[in-house]
């Protein structure tokens, strides 16, 4: 789905599986933000085919954070020359992992060709900040887009909800304090991990001001 002329969706929609929305910005590089399950990947596949690209046009894949059905789907580019991207403290926290768990959660054995830090990142003519937003995993990041007003939330929040913290490493209050530390950016587009984006500055706002009313008292 065509969110704008630059950046396109492609979003998990059975209720069946669990798997990630996937992210295309398309501005002379090509970024792919969270490509999911690996074996769930079609659906991104035969996206980028609609639109004439191959997984050999993607320059950069960023993983919001370490949680397969976020990163698994990594495996497919094996061979391809784009760059792999994942925070650094993310990174920290996976090669902790015991070798069964870290097999568990399909990222055995990866290793990133980027180190992401909080601040800018600037691919071609793309200017995007990356933002630590632990909380739901250790080091996990959000994407601000500030030419676009744009958000890759990953999982720290959703259209009417919030990223689990009963998976390893996961901590409420600090996802509570990175839900406060993005709400306070300018954003048309809310593009979240999973379910529906959420569009429009007040229709953004308003999701934010509900999670605080509604969810920071179960976090």
């Amino acid at each position: 789905m065509k969110i704008f002329d630059r950046l396109h969706s492609f979003l998990w929609l059975d209720p069946n599986t669990n798997n990630c929305n996937t992210f295309l910005i398309d501005q002379g590089k090509r970024i792919l933000i969270d490509p999911g399950h690996y074996q769930l990947f079609g659906h991104v596949y035969d996206g980028l085919s609609r639109l004439s690209l191959t997984l050999e046009d993607i320059d950069l894949v960023i993983i919001t954070h370490g949680h397969p059905d976020h990163m698994e789907a990594v495996g497919r580019f094996s061979g391809a020359s784009s760059s792999m991207a994942v925070s650094s403290i993310e990174m920290d926290f996976i090669r902790t992992l015991p070798p069964h768990l870290a097999a568990a959660l399909g990222v055995r054995d990866f290793e990133p060709d980027i180190l992401l830090h909080e601040g800018s990142l600037n691919v071609g003519d793309i200017c995007l900040q990356v933002i630590y937003t632990p909380g739901h995993s250790p080091g996990s990041v959000c994407v601000y887009w500030p030419e676009t007003k744009a958000l890759f939330a990953g999982d720290v929040v959703f259209n009417q909800g919030v990223g689990r913290t009963d998976l390893p490493g996961g901590e409420g209050q600090r996802l509570k304090d990175s839900i406060n530390l993005i709400s306070q950016l300018d954003v048309e587009y809310l593009l979240t991990g999973h379910g529906d984006i959420v569009v429009g500055r007040d229709a953004v706002k308003a999701n934010f001001d509900e999670i605080k009313r509604v969810w920071f008292a179960y976090i």
